[in-house]
Formats: C-alpha cells, structure tokens, sequence
C-alpha cells in the first residue's frame, strides 16, 4: 500500500486530478461518494494567495470528509511558493502538491506550471523552497517533459525524491502536446520501475474506462491512477473502475435515480459554498453531463438552465424523475473533455 508521509492509502488509489473551476468543493463532494481515494484543491497561484485574493483564498476551503486532501499551488517565484505553502498549512490539509504539469500558456508565460520543465534547477530550488516552509508532505504533478526532444521525467523523478518530494504524478505527455494524441505511460512505468525510485509514482492521463484502468495498472506497474477529464460529468467512473479491478466485472450505468440524486446534492452544495446566484449558475454547466442518454431530454434542460431557484430547480428534477420512471440506461463511452480550452486562467 503506498504511503505518502503518514498518509495510507489503499492498495490501488484513484485520485482526482486538481482542475481549474472544475474540482471546487461540491465537485469533489459527488467524486469522494463515488470511490475517490485521494483529491486535490484547484490549483492555487502562490502570488495569489500572499496578495490575498479572495478567489485563491476560497479555493482553500475543504470539509472533514474529503480527507485525505491536498491543496496544489503554482507559481515561479521560491519566496511566494514558500510563503503560500505556509498559508496552505494553516488549512492543515493532508499535503502540498506542487503543479509543474499545467499546460495552459497564461501559467506557462509566468514561468510557472510546465513553464518551469524547461528549467530543471529552478523545479529544484521551488520545491526545497516548499519544502522547507511546511512540515506536510509535499508531492508533484508533472509532465513527461517540455517537448519531444526534453523528456527528461527520468532526471526529474529522482532529483525530487532526492530533495524530500514524497509523491510524484505524471502525466504521460509533454508540455507541447497539451491534450493532444494518446498519453505516452511507457515513460512513466520506466519511472516506477527505477531502482532508485522509491517514493509512489501515480499515473495520469486518457484513463476513461474500468478496462482501460485495470490494463494500465497491469501493464505499466503504477502505484495508483488520476482520473481528470473523464470525471466530469460522471463521478462514478471512480466506483466502477473500483469495482472492475476488484471483480473483472463492469458496473451497470448509474441510474435515473442516482443520477438525479446527484444533481440535487452537486446543487445543494454548489448553492452552501457559492450562494444562490452564483451556486445555480455555476451547476448549469453540469445537467447535460448527468442526463445524458435520456431521450427527450431537451426541453427540461432548458428549464434547469433558465431557472433562478432552488426550488424550481428541484421540482423540475422531480418532474424528469417521474418522466423518465423504469428507464434503463445504455452505456456510452465516457466523452474527455477538453476542458482547458475554457479555463480562466
């Protein structure tokens, strides 16, 4: 069972992935129900915190129940990744995970995210900086390397073990392709399979189906697996991939009544952590997703999305459930979403 400090976690955990306005509170709420072992904050810019900005500062938020939880932050200054990873510890997360994997040119521009996997020393210096200002575990998410001709994983994996990093996360691509073409794990499992690694190596990247999991486990050897893009719009892929490894057996769909079930619960969150206005907004986005499959579906998604109350919201759900009562779910393949194409940041 890998070992991240003093934190245990099952013999195979499934992590969620730390995504910019998609692993916020009542996000991560529905994913723990449905299996997850291991969860992240969104990412978290140091500059951000030590300027007290109100948004980095609610990303901090987290209950009891999603422990064990991490908070990540980024940044490309040692003095404000120190400081912030401070700030993080008043929280008393479980760990500090440093993001040196984001791909998106606004974080990679400011030298920071896979910004710094052009510049190995100053990953070095960052991290001890982290490091030494905080008695949590600190772990890394990372990439492959910047491109096709700097894979340098092998080089990173073990200079950070060196300097006390407890966990590694390595998404099976470079900074260059961002989501593009299949993820390269063969990189990853030379990671593992390294004599001098000791520390858990965690595999991320394409992983959308329980097959598709149970294969990689097997073939590439890692000590657990982190499931983004596939998440969204469908957290039980955490309970079914469970399932799958234990039994070789795969889960039937969700039904309408889990379905619905969870579209109340993401909402009354959305609606404690964000308030009305902002809470309702913001879970617009997720109806498609949850109701996907049901014939018809259109007209009462036009009323989720138009509505303004709790209220409203939950007797329209109430209307799909009786609607759509006894109806049996097909399997579709999970759609990946490339959501960074709309990420804020």
């Amino acid at each position: 069972m890998p070992n991240i400090g003093p934190i245990q976690l099952p013999e195979f955990p499934l992590l969620l992935a730390p995504m910019e306005d998609v692993s916020d509170p009542p996000f991560r709420a529905v994913c723990k129900e449905n299996g997850t072992d291991l969860m992240y904050s969104e990412f978290i810019s140091s500059e951000g915190l030590i300027r007290d900005a109100m948004k980095s500062r609610q990303k901090l938020d987290f209950s009891e129940e999603e422990r064990p939880f991490g908070i990540q932050i980024f940044g490309g200054d040692e003095d404000a990744m120190a400081m912030s990873a401070r700030i993080c510890e008043t929280v008393s997360p479980d760990l500090v995970d440093i993001n040196f994997g984001c791909p998106v040119k606004k974080v990679v521009s400011k030298g920071a995210g896979a910004g710094v996997l052009k510049d190995i020393p100053l990953m070095v210096r960052l991290t001890e900086a982290v490091i030494k200002s905080t008695t949590l575990p600190v772990t890394i998410k990372t990439r492959l390397g910047w491109d096709d001709d700097t894979k340098n994983i092998m080089d990173v994996a073990e200079r950070m073990q060196d300097i006390g990093v407890q966990a590694i996360t390595i998404h099976g691509r470079t900074r260059c392709q961002l989501y593009k073409g299949e993820a390269d794990w063969s990189l990853i499992a030379a990671v593992k399979n390294n004599p001098r690694i000791t520390i858990p190596v965690f595999g991320n990247g394409d992983i959308d189906s329980p097959q598709k999991a149970l294969e990689y486990k097997n073939r590439y050897g890692v000590d657990g697996i982190m499931i983004g893009r596939a998440a969204i719009g469908y957290p039980w892929i955490f309970r079914e991939v469970k399932h799958y490894l234990q039994t070789k057996e795969i889960l039937a769909p969700p039904t309408l009544e889990e379905r619905i079930d969870v579209c109340r619960k993401h909402l009354t969150k959305s609606v404690e952590w964000k308030g009305p206005i902002v809470g309702i907004n913001e879970m617009r986005r997720h109806y498609t997703n949850y109701l996907k499959g049901l014939p018809g579906i259109k007209e009462f998604r036009y009323k989720l999305v138009t509505l303004k109350t709790m209220e409203e919201i939950n007797e329209v759900l109430e209307e799909i459930s009786k609607n759509y009562a006894g109806y049996t779910f097909e399997r579709y393949p999970i759609e990946i979403i490339n959501y960074h194409e709309k990420c804020p940041i």
